[in-house]
């Protein structure tokens, strides 16, 4: 009743765990950007579909662009079913989460996507209360969604989004810090290229109007936009984070998190003024 995707690039070690949590599939599709360990030999061994991208660059993860690499495979890659379910390699869906994807494509009414809540792990601690937003759109009807920004993407719903309880449990530093600052640094470049090509106009406008809109991608998209453009950012994010999410709460885990947070934001705001000071 669901297709599952999930997009890879070099992922042996995380992979077995999230083929497994969505084993009830029997229309699996492992996305690959040019892996170079045993991920396509894993994700064959399972049985799963495997679709390398053409045209894609060896070497960048999602080609330089993840919204054209997702909207790609929306468009590209032959489904068996209707709904899609989106997930990373270091995601796994938990057993209530199956039942309530499952439920939800019985009976969807009008929507065409539904929004789930994640729990992020941090050396066996649930990062409860320092995430910005647990919420994520991941169950899908391909004909119905997009995706907008360089990295990070918004998705773009065309029709109702409805929201399901049960949780898609995420491990970002099952690779170790080195992995996850060493990914960061990469995403830091393209959110820097993304905050300057959109004040030139050269991507999707900002409509501020969408900070009222009762679309949460659309108003994520506008508050990405309007955080960028406030002074102090990586303080500020410590702050939203670790006090006004009460990232206290949890522990050790939450002042790591808040920190590492903060130092990505600041590698943001000094490769935005690296790129619009070499700017022609």
């Amino acid at each position: 009743m669901i297709s599952v995707l999930i997009p890879t690039r070099n992922e042996q070690q995380d992979l077995p765990a999230c083929l497994q949590s969505v084993a009830w599939s029997d229309d699996v599709h492992v996305y690959d950007s040019f892996s170079t360990d045993r991920t396509l030999d894993i994700a064959r061994d399972f049985g799963a579909h495997v679709v390398r991208r053409e045209g894609q660059l060896p070497g960048l993860p999602f080609g330089g662009d993840e919204s054209v690499h997702r909207n790609w495979a929306l468009r590209n890659i032959r489904f068996k079913y209707p709904w899609v379910f989106h997930l990373d390699a270091d995601e796994r869906v938990t057993p209530d989460l199956r039942h309530q994807l499952e439920s939800a494509v019985s009976a969807p009414g009008t929507c065409r996507a539904f929004r789930i809540r994640r729990r992020d792990f941090l050396h066996g601690t649930w990062l409860k209360h320092v995430q910005a937003t647990p919420f994520y759109i991941r169950l899908f009807r391909p004909d119905s969604t997009r995706y907008e920004r360089l990295i990070n993407p918004v998705t773009i719903v065309d029709g109702p989004v409805g929201e399901l309880s049960g949780y898609l449990d995420h491990y970002p530093f099952s690779k170790g810090f080195s992995h996850w600052v060493e990914k960061h640094n990469h995403y830091s470049t393209l959110e820097a290229k993304e905050i300057v090509e959109n004040r030139r106009g050269q991507l999707r406008p900002v409509r501020w109007a969408d900070l009222l809109s009762g679309d949460p991608g659309k108003r994520r998209a506008c508050q990405k936009e309007l955080f960028y453009r406030l002074p102090a950012r990586p303080m500020g994010k410590f702050m939203l984070l670790y006090v006004a999410k009460r990232g206290f709460l949890d522990g050790q885990a939450g002042l790591t998190y808040a920190c590492l947070q903060s130092m990505y934001e600041y590698l943001i705001v000094l490769k935005t003024k690296e790129l619009l000071a070499t700017a022609p």
